[in-house]
């Protein structure tokens, strides 16, 4: 049996704070033998950093990312260092870093796998997701060693297009976890063929906010129609994301559990403000 814990895409200050103050306490709490994060939001909620991949890397075992990965341009010369990051499978054959992780968890072979999906994150070019994780399982099916179990990333904006690709890949692969729109969804189910499934697993940061950040700035873009850039915000911070239990023999999901950790966590300043109130006092 392994037990896999994927948490969703982590929005700035706050889910760094959060990860490193109760990170070590989820994974022993519940016995997680690997940990994978989806990380590109880590960075002032647009991209991560190296400095921040490698922060990231001392909490978790794997990250991941879509569309926003390589938007801060250090990562792109770091990445192909990185055993740690891996891109999304159906990118170019010339974009930098790896697209599969090989891991061994209790002398059982997984892979684990990222895709990014077509509708609405057409901005780039990709392959088709479909075609492209069709192609690489039967590979790897015909493939004369070990049969190894196969955990997918889909980092997609639409629910149909996660399901769809959950029904499609349903008794070939041991899960199949949807990123991008950072909401924890209420769907999380093991179908009958053995394959874990969640269209989103949620974020890393604020909950009470706009996908982590700051209500205030995003209701004012609605408001005016002119360019803001997005800010963080610390307001609830939680962790959460999915807990896989696959057995190791067959491949098969046993379960998937949902995570929704809220965090004790104050904001940077607010310790500072209470100590002076206390003072006064």
């Amino acid at each position: 049996m392994a037990k896999i814990l994927v948490l969703g895409e982590i929005v700035g200050k706050a889910g760094i704070a959060a990860l490193k103050k109760d990170i070590s306490a989820i994974k022993d709490k519940y016995d997680i033998d690997y940990t994978i994060i989806n990380g590109e939001g880590m960075t002032g909620g647009f991209g991560i950093g190296k400095a921040h991949a490698l922060q990231l890397a001392k909490m978790v075992n794997l990250i991941t990312g879509g569309e926003k990965l390589f938007f801060k341009i250090d990562l792109v010369d770091f990445i192909p260092k990185a055993g740690f990051i891996i891109r999304p499978m159906n990118y170019p054959i010339q974009a930098p870093g790896k697209s599969i992780k090989n891991i061994t968890i209790n002398d059982r072979k997984y892979v684990i796998l990222s895709l990014q999906g077509n509708a609405l994150l057409n901005r780039q070019s990709l392959q088709n997701a479909f075609t492209t994780v069709d192609g690489f399982l039967k590979r790897l099916e015909s493939d004369d060693g070990e049969k190894s179990n196969v955990i997918v990333i889909y980092h997609a904006a639409t629910t149909a297009e996660k399901a769809t690709m959950f029904h499609f890949l349903s008794g070939r692969v041991s899960a199949v976890i949807g990123t991008h729109t950072k909401v924890l969804t209420a769907d999380a189910t093991v179908s009958d063929r053995g394959t874990a499934f969640i269209t989103d697993n949620g974020r890393v940061g604020s909950f009470m906010s706009v996908g982590g950040f700051d209500p205030r700035v995003e209701i004012s873009k609605f408001l005016t129609q002119i360019p803001e850039r997005s800010q963080e915000t610390w307001l609830d911070p939680r962790i959460q994301g999915v807990i896989i239990d696959i057995d190791d023999e067959s491949g098969r999901a046993r379960s998937i559990e949902t995570l929704n950790h809220r965090v004790d966590l104050l904001r940077p300043g607010e310790e500072t403000e209470n100590e002076t109130e206390r003072d006064s006092t």
